[in-house]
């Protein structure tokens, strides 16, 4: 049987002898709908009437969430680019396309890599290849160089409900991260309540993340997008704030999101990313795949994360939220092996030496022990927001800032300073 196609390269002097020529020929490929437009497009796409799409970098309104509504619909997508037009090639792929070929390609070619991204086979040899050195990089005024990373890691700061401190623990590492001498982006994905800004003492109606992911969607965001986006907190450090609001969450939609993360691994060697506390899956609108959803931000940025920290209070009603919340995230997500943060860990709320008491307990009920105990320090947690500053700017000696140091060494893979050390083991005799 013949693959269903539906076209959508309407502008293009060469389109109708393509058209003419795939179906003319014995290729396997009967072009179905000739699409005017994008909306045209997803249409087709909803009617199950066809299994691939060949669009035009030049399309009108097409951007990353039309792409992701046809792979949703089942439509496979390949794109066609002038010859020698580079920046069109790159843009397809930002978007998500990941089979690109030049106009001028001949119809067997186009028909094959029609078969193979319907197939889920990766780009051939006839591909455009991946264009990004060659790309001009456009100008953006005060814009720092960027730093040569390659791929760096994503760490998502995940937990329940109920403050454990999953902001506290994120602004933490990325800061010690960078005075380790690892670059550093610090993002706030929460799409409930993000306040990465106002504990850091910036302004919150910057575009952040809201405006890479607009960036993203497009096909426009890039390295030095990214970085002039992001506040320079220090040389190592940047950060990409939240939402100023949070009914401003349909911004966040997942294909963006993750599309940032991907960029973020070529700037930065540690990317901390701040998420909410809800995976739950919405089932009025499942049945719906084009529907945003508000915990998708946060889905993405789990499933995508070289590691998931979850982090808990420890005290008996954040550990059965915690508890919870795993169940849950298995449920949604159960590829995903998050890593036990146990926070505010203090003698009074549990009986017992505290970290025996709730690693047992953890254990017992989640079949994880945790890997880190961060001890509970008000003072100097209240210092740092009250001065809209780092735990390492008002606080160096803390004991909650060794063990930040201390976790942030382990996943940026770099040796911590012996003073943390010496500083935490004081503060593990104390407790």
């Amino acid at each position: 049987m013949a693959l269903q196609v539906f076209t959508a390269v309407t502008g293009a002097g060469w389109e109708s002898e393509l058209v003419g020529a795939l179906d003319r020929d014995d290729h396997g490929v009967t072009v179905v709908r000739r699409c005017v437009d994008v909306s045209d497009l997803l249409a087709a796409a909803a009617t199950g009437t066809g299994q691939a799409a060949l669009l035009s970098a030049e399309l009108r309104r097409l951007d990353g969430d039309a792409v992701a509504r046809l792979h949703a619909a089942g439509v496979a997508v390949v794109g066609l680019v002038e010859p020698g037009d580079e920046r069109a090639a790159q843009r397809l792929r930002q978007l998500g396309v990941s089979q690109v070929l030049p106009a001028d390609a001949e119809p067997e070619s186009i028909a094959e890599a029609l078969r193979n991204a319907v197939a889920g086979v990766p780009a051939g040899g006839y591909d455009v290849a991946d264009l990004r050195a060659a790309l001009p990089v456009p100008e953006i005024p005060d814009a720092p160089e960027l730093p040569a990373v390659g791929r760096g890691r994503v760490v998502a700061v995940w937990g329940p409900t109920g403050a454990p401190g999953r902001t506290t623990v994120a602004v933490g590492l990325a800061d010690e991260a960078a005075r380790l001498g690892t670059s550093a982006l610090l993002v706030d994905a929460d799409v409930h309540g993000g306040v990465v800004a106002q504990v850091l003492g910036l302004l919150d109606e910057s575009p952040g993340l809201a405006g890479a992911a607009r960036q993203a969607g497009a096909g426009t965001l890039d390295g030095r997008t990214l970085v002039a986006l992001a506040w320079a907190v220090r040389p190592q450090l940047r950060v990409l704030t939240g939402l100023a609001r949070a009914d401003r969450w349909p911004e966040l939609r997942p294909a963006a999101v993750t599309a940032v993360l991907e960029e973020a691994r070529r700037v930065a060697e540690l990317t901390v990313v701040d998420c909410a506390f809800n995976v739950e899956d919405d089932e009025e609108l499942s049945f719906d795949t084009a529907a945003p959803r508000r915990n998708g931000a946060t889905l993405a940025v789990l499933e995508h994360a070289d590691t998931v920290l979850c982090v808990t209070g420890a005290d008996p009603v954040a550990l059965q939220r915690c508890i919870r919340a795993l169940d849950q995230l298995r449920e949604v997500l159960p590829e995903v092996e998050p890593v036990l943060v146990v926070n505010q860990v203090r003698r009074g709320p549990v009986p017992g030496d505290p970290r025996q008491e709730v690693g047992d307990a953890l254990q017992r009920f989640t079949g994880r022990r945790p890997r880190w105990f961060l001890p509970a320090d008000r003072r100097a947690t209240d210092a740092a927001l009250a001065a809209g500053r780092t735990l390492a700017e008002v606080a160096a000696g803390s004991g909650l800032r060794a063990g930040l140091r201390a976790l942030a060494a382990a996943l940026a893979g770099v040796p911590v300073a012996d003073t943390g050390r010496r500083s935490l083991l004081r503060h593990r005799r104390a407790g």
